[in-house]
């Protein structure tokens, strides 16, 4: 499959793994907690196949407060410092702020995944073309706070294909660079379930738009709905998700579980170039 260029440096389809160094994160919340248990699940994660590490340390499942910089820093630095000598895989940030965006990429970061696209800190945009580093750009209704209160779309496809080329305008007009750039369409921030099921049977469309796309559609509630399922009984449904969005066009998929989702982007991968090369010989023939 062949995805548009980017600064990234891992082949694409690939999985990012997620390490949630939070109390109150909506999946994991607690469980890596402390800088000792997250280094271990991240080095878990990498061994299993992530090729990127994505760390958090504020939540930003519904109804979640945020935290100082203080306190996500505290949270995350200690985890990225050592990750990045320990796991062969690139880190990525999972932040809002300007401040720890910085202090992660002076730790060896590579990546800032910023859920509000730029709009959280007047100061993330600049720091990112600074830094010339990939970014990824997520379409968010509202904050997390509020974002599940009583979401509702005219044309939720649409609608966030439209925001998400209007962020990409707005980065590439503060020096950030395309092959920078990847777009995440925001699987259950501020969606319903069928708002959820509708952007990702038209992931095609995030696609269009000709940057890598991140899915983050693991263990969310839209999948809890469909199967009756607590958070950590729904890797298949994960799974699911990954096939489905690598055929429609996702580039990235941003997961809990990194070994059942790697097995099967590799299969769907491979089943997918082989009816791409099958086509592509039955243009060719005379």
């Amino acid at each position: 499959m062949r995805f548009p260029a980017t600064d990234l440096a891992v082949d694409l389809p690939c999985v990012m793994g997620i390490v949630n160094v939070t109390p109150d994160s909506f999946s994991d919340g607690g469980l890596h907690a402390d800088a000792d248990s997250a280094v271990a699940h991240g080095l878990l994660l990498a061994s299993e196949g992530a090729a990127i590490l994505d760390i958090g340390g504020e939540s930003t499942r519904p109804g979640s407060e945020p935290v100082s910089v203080a306190d996500e820093l505290a949270r995350v630095l200690p985890v990225i410092e050592r990750l990045v000598i320990g796991a062969p895989t690139l880190i990525s940030v999972d932040t809002t702020k300007a401040a720890v965006a910085r202090a992660a990429l002076a730790a060896g970061a590579t990546i800032v995944n910023d859920v509000t696209a730029l709009r959280g800190d007047p100061a993330m945009a600049a720091l990112v073309a600074e830094h010339g580093c990939p970014v990824c750009l997520m379409h968010m209704l509202g904050e997390p706070r509020t974002m599940q209160d009583d979401p509702r779309y005219d044309d939720v496809v649409g609608e966030v294909v439209a925001f998400l080329e209007q962020r990409m305008a707005a980065a590439l007009a503060a020096g950030v660079r395309e092959e920078q750039i990847l777009l995440d369409p925001g699987i259950g921030f501020g969606k319903t379930l069928e708002h959820n099921l509708l952007l990702l049977a038209h992931l095609d469309r995030i696609a269009a738009l000709g940057r890598p796309v991140v899915l983050g559609a693991s263990r969310k509630r839209f999948i809890g709905a469909l199967l009756g399922a607590q958070p950590q009984q729904r890797e298949v449904g994960t799974v699911a998700t990954t096939v489905l969005g690598l055929a429609r066009g996702a580039a990235v998929v941003r997961v809990h579980d990194v070994r059942p989702n790697v097995e099967a982007l590799r299969v769907a991968q491979a089943i997918i170039e082989a009816g791409e090369a099958d086509r592509a010989r039955e243009r060719g023939a005379p």
